[in-house]
């Protein structure tokens, strides 16, 4: 793997900051989930943000890890409770409902996640586009068995709808405001790197310095293992998944994969999943089965995977 040069600018995305390996989720290999040393580590699992999130903390103090870990938790839950496209009631949810008509009251935190990927959207020249929530539904890949007809797709087609996304943000609230009827947000690409992160943020709150969240696939490293050393984050097969591919020594640092692997339906011998080309409206034709990335904040590498990996082939 190429050398990952964070001091530089954090939109920086160049090909060798990227592993193309093909490859599946993150795990955390070699490092068995019970004492190799007379540090203890407290793991647990919720189901979050329409995946599993799984949060390890490594401390003597068993209550502080615990009370560390529901934090976390917590921060997961805000997350999704303000981020999801699924929820009527989240920034996002009331945003695609009623901010084509006026503008629309947002928490800061979302209004800041969605500069963010506004400013992803115009270093990637729209690779990365957070507004494509219409035609994520309409092919919705965990429920169709067959593609939509391309008269539906055509109209959503390279439009560059992120350029169409008002957001302003104050000291405490932001406003969100969409110049084009056809702009619905769908923070998939971003917000779950953005959780891990709240997450890692919340665990530090209470003391912990070595630890792990990993998010379906989104993950970061605090400090060390149980045993004194980085995390050993084995990338899984997307072909086998129990077979490990590549070992990364991760320590304070984050890693995310997209790929066609986990949502997608079949037809006529044609895989098509959620990840979708904003040129084309519809699932992106990749080079990989999946992509890897590591950067400094979880945040920044789930938007670089998702840009990266919707580069058509």
């Amino acid at each position: 793997m190429a050398e990952i040069r964070t001091k530089r600018t954090p939109l920086a995305l160049e090909r060798r900051e990227v592993l193309a390996l093909g490859v599946g989720v993150f795990v955390a290999a070699s490092i068995p989930w019970a004492a190799r040393a007379p540090r203890r580590i407290v793991r647990r699992r919720i189901p979050s943000m329409g995946t599993i999130a799984e949060v390890a903390v490594v401390h003597d103090d068993r209550r502080l890890a615990r009370a560390a870990t529901e934090a976390a938790f917590d921060a997961l839950r805000n997350t999704d409770r303000l981020m999801s496209r699924f929820r009527r009631d989240s920034d996002v949810g009331r945003a695609n409902r009623l901010a084509a008509r006026s503008s629309v009251t947002i928490s800061a935190e979302t209004a800041d996640v969605l500069l963010r990927a506004l400013e992803w959207a115009r270093v990637t020249d729209g690779a990365f586009d957070p507004c494509l929530g219409r035609a994520s539904r309409l092919w919705d890949v965990k429920r169709r068995q067959a593609p939509p007809s391309a008269e539906q797709v055509r109209p959503l087609a390279a439009r560059g709808l992120w350029q169409a996304l008002e957001v302003e943000r104050s000291a405490d609230a932001g406003r969100v405001y969409f110049r084009d009827g056809d702009v619905a947000i769908d923070l998939g690409g971003i917000a779950k790197g953005h959780g891990v992160d709240m997450a890692v943020a919340a665990l530090r709150a209470h003391g912990v310095r070595d630890g792990l969240v990993n998010v379906g696939g989104d993950l970061y490293a605090l400090g060390c293992s149980v045993d004194g050393d980085a995390w050993q984050v084995g990338v899984r097969d997307a072909q086998d998944p129990e077979r490990l591919v590549r070992t990364l020594a991760l320590s304070d640092g984050a890693v995310a994969t997209s790929g066609d692997y986990q949502q997608f339906f079949e037809h006529g011998g044609t895989r098509y999943h959620h990840l979708l080309d904003p040129q084309t409206g519809a699932p992106v034709r990749a080079r990989a089965r999946s992509v890897t990335v590591e950067r400094a904040t979880c945040l920044d590498a789930d938007a670089a995977a998702t840009a990266t990996f919707t580069q058509p082939a």
